[in-house]
């Protein structure tokens, strides 16, 4: 085969590569792009038979019903409560916890691994009324704080186990070296390891927001007062027995969605900048 028929080949198998790659990439964007329209279309667009590629004119009707209902910016706040407590304590204890089983030798650390496996193979809805009893025995139902500690229950071994991976990559002549210099255990951790860890806490951080932001049905069972639900269940009062408002609906889809979006975009800059400043530190 002569290196012009080879050439070929291999251009024409990258270009059917790169056609499987747009085609994958529409058939996951069109659900977004559909929720994003029907949030601009007007109601005789959303019910009407003759489905359009775009809104016959733009109105931000939805978006405006959405803000004005009655608990949108209560279970606003609510969201954002749950969501940052949520993350923040994940990364925190998981990092300290992947750190311990990452470096240190101590009895029971492979049954640990194990352990936190296994709680991701348990599905939520399966320990529901244990949780509910749980917390009521300490006053935690329709509270914020019971949520965030049902929550951490269910992200936190993921957390563990994906950090783990992290700081098992890198190398133990790292934190020798700054141990050798005079740092201290822990100055060795914050010097060396968390620099170098960042990338591994952003994509952590990410998983654990968009599963405490999304989450539906604890939030359901656990809060019961209007002003504490979160938007999730906020989501679902636009259907009511007279109908369902599906603008309204969907624009309040959007609005969930923008935050989980808007952090990912900020972060993404960050996890790059951290991959390469850690190359070159290295």
């Amino acid at each position: 085969m002569s290196i012009s028929a080879v050439r070929t080949r291999r251009r024409v198998t990258k270009s059917g590569y790169n056609l499987l790659g747009l085609l994958t990439f529409a058939v996951m964007a069109f659900p977004v792009y559909w929720l994003v329209k029907g949030a601009f279309s007007p109601q005789k667009d959303l019910y009407s038979y003759d489905l359009r590629l775009w809104p016959s004119e733009a109105t931000l009707r939805g978006f405006r019903t959405a803000v004005n209902s009655p608990t949108f910016w209560d279970n606003l706040q609510a969201s954002v409560i749950v969501g940052i407590c949520t993350v923040t304590i994940a990364i925190a204890i998981g990092l300290l916890a992947a750190y311990a089983i990452a470096r240190f030798g101590f009895y029971g650390r492979k049954g640990l691994m194990v352990a936190l496996l296994a709680v991701q193979m348990v599905p939520q809805t399966a320990l529901i009324i244990p949780l509910y009893i749980q917390l009521n025995a300490f006053d935690g139902v329709d509270q914020l704080w019971g949520v965030v500690l049902v929550y951490m229950s269910f992200i936190l071994p993921y957390t563990v186990w994906m950090l783990r991976g992290f700081i098992v990559n890198i190398p133990k002549e790292l934190e020798e070296s700054a141990m050798v210099d005079g740092c201290s255990r822990m100055g060795a951790f914050r010097k060396v390891i968390f620099p170098l860890v960042a990338p591994g806490l952003v994509a952590t951080s990410i998983y654990a927001l968009i599963q405490a932001w999304n989450e539906y049905v604890l939030a359901y069972v656990l809060l019961s007062s209007n002003d504490k639900q979160t938007l999730p269940i906020w989501l679902v009062s636009f259907a009511t027995s007279r109908g369902v408002d599906y603008g309204a609906q969907m624009a309040g889809a959007t609005l969930i969605a923008l935050p989980v979006v808007i952090f990912f975009l900020i972060v993404q800059r960050k996890v790059a900048a951290g991959l390469t400043s850690g190359a070159v530190k290295g």
